[in-house]
C-alpha cells in the first residue's frame, strides 16, 4: 500500500513539473510572450512598447511567470482552464473537442494496428497450432518495410492517391466517420507492424511451454492452443500498447497536419508555436491524464490475463535459446544500403542545375533530381551520415537507458508515463527553449523519449521472468540477487529488448525525419532525410521519385534492422555428456520440432 502511495505521489510530482515547465516556455526561451501573441493575432501590427504593454495587461502576464502559473492552477481547481491568449475563447471546450477528435482517430488507428499485428503473426500462429514451428525461419521483411514508412509519407500518399486521384475516401477535413479511415491507416499500419513484430518474437516461446504439449496431448484443437498462446504473450506487450495509445493521440501531429484534422496534437503544436500558454498547458495536462489512464488499464488487463501465476511464480520463460535467423538477408540488405550510401557520397549534394529540375531517374541521376536540380542519390547518400549515424547513436543510448531504468520499475514507470505523454514535437520545442536551436536539438528531443518504450518493455519482461519456475528453483538453491540478475534475468530479458531496440532504429530515424518534416529539425540545404521528404512532398504527384527515393532507403533500413534483430538469439546449449532427455526436464525436450532450452539453474 505504501509503495502505491509513493508511486502515485511520484507520478503527481512529475506531472505537475511537466505542466509547470510547459507554462514557463516563453520565459525559458527568453522571448516576450506579448510579442509572440501579437504576431499570432495580427502580423501587420507594429510591436510598439505601448501595444506590448497593453497585451501584457490583457493577458495578466505583467506580474511575471509565477503569477501566471499560480493563476492558471488556481482556476484549474475550479474547473476553469482559462481563456486562449490568441482567440480569447474558453480553453476547456476547445481542448475537449480536440481531445474527442484525437481519441476517435486513436481508436480507429488502434483497431487498424491490432488487425495489422494479427496479420503479421498469422503465419506463426498457424504453424504453432499445427506444431510445425521447428522449420520456421524469422522473416518479417514486409513488416519491417511497413514499420519503416514515415506516417506523414503514408498519409500524403493515401491522401493523394486514394483521396484525390481515385476519390474513394475524403482526403481533407474532419466531418464524420468516413474521414477517419485514411488517417487511421496512416497511423495504424506502422504501429501495427511494430506490435506484430514484438508479438511474433514471443509466440514461439509460448507454443514451446509444457502446457501447450499437454493441451495437444489431451486433444485440444490447434485453434484453442493458438488462442491461449496469444493470451500468454499479450501481457508482456500491454505496456507498449499503452504507450501507443498515448502516442497515437498526442503524437499524430504530422498526420493531423496532412489531413487537416483539429486533433489534440495539432492543437498543442499550434499553441506551442504561438505560445498560447493556457491551451498548451491544458492540452499537455489532458495527455498526462490519458497516459495515467492507459497505464492503469494496461496493468489491470495484464494482471487479469496472467492470473495468479504471476503472483505465485508459476510461469515458464518465454525467452528460451533458439536458433538464430539466417544471416543472408541482413548481409544483402546491408550491402545494398552501403552501396547506395557509397555511390551517393561520391556525388555533390549541393550542386544546382535548374535545367535538370525534377528529372526522372536515369543513368546520370539514378534517383532523379529534386525541384532545384540537385542529384537525389547524392543527397540521400550524404543525408545518411546525418540520419543513420545519429539514429544509431540515439538508439544505443536509449537501449542503455531503457534497460537500466527498466530494472527499477518503481522509478522508471512514472517517468515513462510522463515522458510518453509529451509529443516529440513539444519535446523539441522544450529542448529548443532550454538548449537553443541547432543541429543537436532534434537528437536531444528524440533521445529524451526514445528510451521509454524500451524501459516499459524491460520492466514488463522482468516482472514475468521473475515469476518463472526456474527463478523460484534458483532462489531455493540459495542464489542471491546479483547471481539472479547476472545469470538468469539479464540473459532472458536483454536479447528481446535488444531486438526491440533494433526494430525501433528506423523509428528513431523517422522521428528525426518527422521533426525535419515539421520544420523543427535540420534546415536547408542539409540533405537530412526528413528534410528531403518535406522539401519534395509538394512535388509527390508530379515527381514521385523525389519522395520515394528517401522513403525506399528508410524502408531498406527497416528491413536491415529487423532481419539483423532475428540473428540476436542465444543458440541452444548442447546437453553435456551423460545427460538424458528425461533428466533434462520437460522444458528441455523437443517442443514443436525445435529443441529449446530454458535458462535453468546453473
Amino acid at each position: 500500500m505504501w509503495q502505491r502511495v509513493v508511486g502515485a505521489g511520484w507520478r503527481t510530482f512529475l506531472a505537475v513539473g511537466l505542466v509547470c515547465g510547459v507554462g514557463l516556455l516563453p520565459w525559458l526561451t527568453s522571448t516576450d510572450p506579448a510579442y509572440t501573441v501579437l504576431k499570432a493575432r495580427s502580423a501587420e501590427r507594429e510591436p510598439t512598447p505601448e501595444v506590448l504593454a497593453d497585451i501584457r495587461r490583457q493577458l495578466g502576464i505583467d506580474g511575471g511567470p509565477l503569477h501566471v502559473l499560480t493563476g492558471w492552477l488556481g482556476g484549474l481547481v475550479r474547473g476553469d482552464a482559462g481563456q486562449s491568449w490568441i482567440s480569447g475563447g474558453d480553453v476547456l471546450p476547445d481542448v475537449l473537442r480536440a481531445l474527442g477528435a484525437s481519441l476517435l482517430l486513436m481508436a480507429v488507428a488502434l483497431l487498424v494496428a491490432v488487425l495489422t499485428a494479427g496479420l503479421i503473426c498469422a503465419r506463426t500462429l498457424r504453424l504453432g497450432a499445427r506444431r510445425r514451428l521447428g522449420g520456421r525461419r524469422g522473416g518479417g521483411s514486409a513488416s519491417a518495410v511497413l514499420a519503416s514508412l514515415p506516417e506523414f509519407l503514408v498519409a500524403s500518399v493515401l491522401a493523394t492517391v486514394v483521396g484525390v486521384q481515385l476519390g474513394w475516401l475524403p482526403a481533407l477535413g474532419w466531418y464524420g466517420p468516413q474521414w477517419t479511415v485514411l488517417p487511421a491507416l496512416a497511423l495504424g499500419l506502422p504501429a501495427g507492424a511494430v506490435l506484430g513484430r514484438l508479438l511474433d518474437d514471443l509466440l514461439p516461446g509460448a507454443f514451446g511451454e509444457p502446457w501447450a504439449l499437454a493441451a495437444a496431448a489431451r486433444g485440444l484443437t490447434g485453434r484453442s492452443i493458438a488462442r491461449q498462446a496469444l493470451r500468454r504473450c499479450v501481457p508482456a506487450l500491454l505496456p507498449n500498447l499503452g504507450l501507443f495509445v498515448v502516442g497515437l493521440t498526442g503524437g499524430a501531429v504530422a498526420v493531423e497536419q496532412v489531413f487537416d484534422i483539429p486533433g489534440l496534437g495539432r492543437t498543442t503544436l499550434q499553441a506551442a508555436l504561438a505560445q498560447d500558454l493556457p491551451v498548451l498547458q491544458a492540452g499537455t495536462l489532458a495527455l498526462v491524464l490519458l497516459a495515467a489512464l492507459a497505464t492503469g488499464a494496461t496493468r489491470v488487463a495484464a494482471r487479469l490475463l496472467t492470473g495468479p501465476a504471476l503472483r505465485d511464480g508459476a510461469l515458464s520463460s518465454l525467452h528460451r535459446p533458439a536458433p538464430p535467423a539466417g544471416r543472408l538477408l541482413p548481409l544483402l540488405y546491408g550491402l545494398v544500403l552501403l552501396a547506395v550510401v557509397g555511390l551517393g557520397l561520391a556525388r555533390d549534394p549541393l550542386a544546382l542545375d535548374t535545367g535538370q529540375r525534377l528529372r526522372a531517374p536515369s543513368l546520370d541521376h539514378p534517383f532523379g533530381t529534386d525541384a532545384l536540380g540537385r542529384d537525389l542519390l547524392a543527397r540521400v547518400g550524404h543525408g545518411a551520415l546525418d540520419t543513420l549515424l545519429l539514429a544509431a547513436a540515439i538508439s544505443a543510448a536509449a537501449l542503455l537507458a531503457g534497460v537500466l531504468l527498466g530494472l527499477v520499475p518503481r522509478i522508471s514507470a512514472p517517468l515513462v508515463d510522463t515522458v510518453n505523454a509529451v509529443p516529440p514535437v513539444l519535446v523539441a520545442l522544450l529542448v529548443t527553449a532550454v538548449a537553443g536551436s541547432g543541429a543537436a536539438t532534434p537528437a536531444l528531443a528524440v533521445g529524451a523519449v526514445a528510451w521509454a518504450p524500451l524501459a516499459a518493455h524491460t520492466s514488463s519482461l522482468l516482472r514475468q521472468e521473475r515469476a518463472t519456475l526456474h527463478i523460484t528453483a534458483t532462489k531455493g538453491l540459495g542464489a542471491g540477487r546479483v547471481h539472479l540478475l547476472r545469470y538468469e534475468l539479464l540473459p532472458a530479458v536483454v536479447p528481446p529488448v535488444l531486438r526491440h531496440a533494433l526494430l525501433r532504429l528506423p523509428g528513431v530515424a523517422l522521428a528525426l525525419a518527422s521533426l525535419g518534416f515539421l520544420g523543427l529539425g535540420a534546415q536547408p540545404p542539409s540533405p537530412e532525410w526528413g528534410l528531403l521528404l518535406a522539401e519534395n512532398q509538394p512535388y509527390a504527384e508530379r515527381a514521385p521519385w523525389a519522395v520515394l527515393a528517401p522513403a525506399a532507403v528508410l524502408a531498406l533500413l527497416g528491413a536491415l534492422a529487423v532481419s539483423a534483430a532475428g540473428g540476436l538469439r542465444r543458440r541452444p546449449a548442447k546437453p553435456s555428456p551423460g545427460t538424458t532427455e528425461a533428466a533434462a526436464g520437460p522444458e528441455r525436450r523437443s517442443v514443436a520440432g525445435t529443441e529449446q532450452e530454458p535458462a535453468g539453474v546453473r
